[in-house]
């Protein structure tokens, strides 16, 4: 190849690669220009359709545009995840669902449909406040321990919101621990699972608060433990299970977080707008300030530098467990 031809090469791609940067600002600085949709990863009715919905309110106030929330419950959590890795990475499409689903799907599934740590960019999350775990009204037990003893006598069958929860994971834990004899039964999200539980259909379940509050009301499930660092406001005099005298890390470490983020290669310009309009979406969405009131977190939405710091404490945890105690998809 002569001179001539290389340097037109080189001007070639010199100038394909500053148009597609050009491209790229120009749609930044116009974002957003049209409707925003986001995928959540559970079905209406829990904790993740509620974040979701509480986004949506934040970033069409914030942005002015409309922004729609589209249910894909699956493969815990991929389905959905799937569908906005392979979209456009321009910030009309985003991903709302349950953090330990993302932590998971690595060590979880032999071929993830995506890659969490490269294929989605974290934009912010909030918590799932503490998970409360509950039993049908006719189980004789009162707390964990008894729990525990009764697993030691029968089969328990244990209800499960998501494929390698943390729940799931304090679930396979426990049964390491004390010999306990539970099965894991899955479900597509908190509502058919608590429907099955009061229905005793299942003995014993853990979701958020928001998810059990209906069925609490309606058929007085009992609570006898809380997956949390510290008493829910909710719940005050439930304790938690490292009260009750569970302390690894299952019962201690797994807190839940809903967690929204974006495709791969979205323009940094877009997730700073994007990040500017969610960070104080706590104390600007009315949605948000119920959801958190409703579950009883005072708990800051997360971005940013705090939201990479929990993602690198608390993903590894996830991880560990996983593959320490050989879970794997039913």
């Amino acid at each position: 190849m002569n001179t001539f031809n290389q340097k037109v090469l080189i001007t070639s791609a010199l100038i394909g690669t500053l148009l597609a940067f050009h491209t790229q600002t120009i749609r930044a600085q116009t974002f957003p220009a049209k409707p925003i949709r986001i995928i959540a990863s559970q079905n209406p009715g829990g904790t993740t359709d509620a974040t979701a919905r509480a986004f949506a309110d934040q970033l069409s106030q914030k942005l002015g545009v409309s922004v729609t929330v589209e249910n894909r419950p699956g493969a815990g959590g991929m389905i959905a995840a799937e569908a906005v890795a392979r979209s456009a990475p321009d910030g009309y499409t985003l991903f709302v669902g349950l953090h330990s689903q993302l932590a998971q799907a690595p060590v979880l599934f032999k071929k993830p449909l995506v890659d969490p740590d490269k294929d989605l960019i974290p934009v912010a999350a909030v918590t799932a406040g503490g998970l409360p775990t509950a039993v049908r009204a006719s189980l004789p037990v009162k707390d964990a321990k008894e729990l525990v003893a009764l697993s030691l006598k029968q089969n328990i069958n244990a209800g499960n919101y998501s494929l390698g929860s943390g729940w799931h994971l304090l679930l396979t834990q426990l049964m390491k621990e004390t010999g306990g004899q539970f099965t894991v039964v899955s479900y597509k999200g908190t509502p058919p699972m608590f429907t099955d539980l009061v229905g005793q259909q299942t003995d014993v379940a853990t979701g958020s608060v928001i998810s059990i509050g209906p069925f609490m009301q309606r058929d007085g499930l009992r609570v006898i433990a809380m997956i949390s660092d510290r008493r829910s406001t909710k719940f005050p005099d439930v304790p938690t299970w490292a009260e009750q005298g569970f302390t690894s890390p299952a019962f201690t470490k797994l807190l839940e977080y809903n967690m929204m983020l974006a495709p791969s290669g979205t323009p940094q310009e877009v997730l700073d707008i994007l990040t500017k309009a969610t960070a104080d979406a706590a104390t600007t969405s009315p949605k948000m300030a119920t959801l958190l009131d409703t579950i009883g977190s005072t708990e800051p939405v997360l971005v940013g530098q705090p939201l990479r710091k929990m993602i690198s404490e608390v993903w590894p945890v996830y991880r560990t467990l996983t593959t320490d105690l050989k879970l794997q998809p039913e």
